[in-house]
């Protein structure tokens, strides 16, 4: 076997190790472009620890934790979500219903068991494993975790939940049941980012649906930039957020 061909050597993290720096992640010519490390620990605070340097788990059943910090970045400029037709008229359907409402932190727990439950096109399975659930559920008891949440007559239809670590704002994944969901999750997360002056949300990696929402690839050298100082700013209270309608139909730039 040719040395191109062979994948360069993968770091084994011991519990009392630090991850290595993100730059040593592997590059574009490698099989698996943006893998840094593997470890068999999870915990709230190995996960502070990779999100402050812009470093995120993501494994299936069966493997190591596989620590990943891919170049380049999907990222969401808060003043760059698209705020389609489809889902402004969503908005205006329900901004009336007293039954229909978006908050953060409601149910966090039953927020991330939805998204490990959410069926993705060409998965089989669920990165979101209950190894994750767990280390997840302890960062949210830290105040590090949190959710966005869709309730319609007392059910939760939709949400997502994402890591702030100051202004620094990393999404994770989401889940809807009702059309258009995730989306209103997501643009209620904006509409709160930008009252607070958040001007990026980590999407990790490329996916249709979130280009279809405006998120866009940027080199990690300039994620990072950004990283370091978003982090170094207060921290939101995110449960007490309260949505004002006015300021999420504002995301419309035709409004």
């Amino acid at each position: 076997m040719s040395s191109e061909s062979q994948a360069p050597a993968l770091p084994w993290i011991l519990a009392n190790e630090p991850l290595p720096p993100a730059t040593s992640a592997w590059g574009p010519s490698s099989p698996a472009p943006g893998l840094l490390a593997a470890s068999s620990d999870l915990s709230a605070e190995r996960l502070l620890q990779a999100y402050a340097q812009g470093i995120f788990p993501w494994f299936s059943p069966g493997q190591p934790v596989l620590w990943w910090s891919p170049d380049p970045r999907m990222v969401l400029q808060t003043d760059q979500f698209r705020f389609h037709r489809s889902l402004r008229k969503t908005l205006q359907r329900w901004q009336l219903s007293p039954d229909f409402e978006l908050c953060f932190d409601r149910d966090f727990p039953q927020v991330i068991r939805r998204c490990a439950e959410a069926y993705r096109q060409g998965q089989n399975g669920t990165w979101i494993v209950p190894q994750m659930v767990t280390a997840y559920e302890d960062l949210h008891r830290l105040g590090f975790a949190h959710s966005c949440e869709v309730w319609l007559r007392g059910e939760l239809v939709a949400g997502l939940y994402f890591v702030a670590l100051g202004h620094a704002v990393f999404g994770e994944s989401m889940f809807t049941r009702l059309t258009d969901g995730s989306k209103l999750a997501l643009s209620c997360l904006v509409s709160v980012c930008r009252q607070h002056g958040i001007l990026a949300i980590d999407c990790q990696q490329n996916t249709r649906h979130l280009a279809s929402m405006g998120a866009r690839e940027v080199q990690r050298s300039e994620f990072f930039c950004t990283l370091q100082t978003a982090q170094k700013q207060p921290n939101i209270p995110w449960a007490t957020q309260t949505l004002y309608w006015p300021t999420l139909m504002a995301l419309d730039p035709r409004k």
